[in-house]
């Protein structure tokens, strides 16, 4: 069994990166519920209440990014390269996820056919989600670069940091953690 740092090791303050449909959301809720601190969505930040992904102001988002990561505890989950130094300056540990393309795409059709209550960090009400040919590309074509450029951005990053490459081992990792 693979050992993992301990969840306190991370502080009070922690980012958890990773390609759409990896889990983020998920293992966000339950650090949040066991460590009894506000989980932040940066889809939530991102994009209106009650709209299908319509972005907000970009001057608005940075500014709601902002007072989120002023916060003494907190786990956030969501990507968001442009503000991630900034977050990273006030995180205490960083979790990445990088779950394998296959896997990724499965969770994207399982969760657009079959759960309404929310995507990722957004409620969606009585709306169901769609399987969008954007989102494919995206995953497809996008999600390799973004991929490269967080492994980058944390090459040199002094935060205690968690790789979790399957959903085998954030399952394990959770059980660890008792989550």
């Amino acid at each position: 069994m693979t050992a993992f740092l301990p969840l306190a090791d991370l502080g009070p303050r922690l980012c958890i990166l990773g390609p759409s449909n990896s889990g983020k959301s998920t293992l966000a809720h339950a650090i949040a519920h066991q460590r009894g601190c506000p989980v932040v969505h940066l889809d939530q930040l991102y994009h209106l209440p009650h709209t299908r992904w319509q972005p907000r102001p970009e001057a608005q988002f940075l500014a709601l990014h902002r007072a989120a990561i002023q916060e003494e505890r907190w786990v956030m989950e969501g990507n968001y390269t442009r503000c991630l130094t900034e977050r990273l300056e006030r995180a205490t540990g960083v979790i990445l996820l990088d779950i394998a393309l296959p896997q990724m795409l499965l969770r994207y059709v399982r969760r657009t056919l079959f759960e309404r209550e929310r995507v990722g960090g957004i409620a969606m009400g009585n709306q169901r989600d769609r399987i969008t040919l954007e989102m494919l590309k995206y995953l497809i074509v996008t999600t390799p670069q973004n991929r490269k450029r967080h492994r980058q951005c944390l090459a040199g990053c002094t935060l205690p940091t968690l790789f979790l490459s399957s959903p085998a081992e954030v399952n394990a990792c959770r059980r660890a953690w008792a989550l």
